[in-house]
């Protein structure tokens, strides 16, 4: 598993990184307006992320 989870966790950054590397400005401005969402909404779509990254994790394994 530790196999597969590294170059996972690689690619994770390497799209997270595409963002603030191409376009500052965006990435600055969507973090401002997540600061102004409350608690209950955060914790959605990090339920939503959670979830949606489980099931594409099934999906392809």
């Amino acid at each position: 598993m530790l196999e597969t989870l590294w170059p996972a966790l690689a690619l994770v950054l390497v799209v997270e990184g595409l963002l603030p590397l191409l376009a500052p400005r965006l990435w600055r401005r969507m973090f401002t307006e997540m600061l102004s969402l409350r608690d209950g909404q955060l914790r959605f779509f990090g339920l939503m992320s959670v979830i949606g990254g489980v099931l594409l994790w099934w999906l392809l394994v």
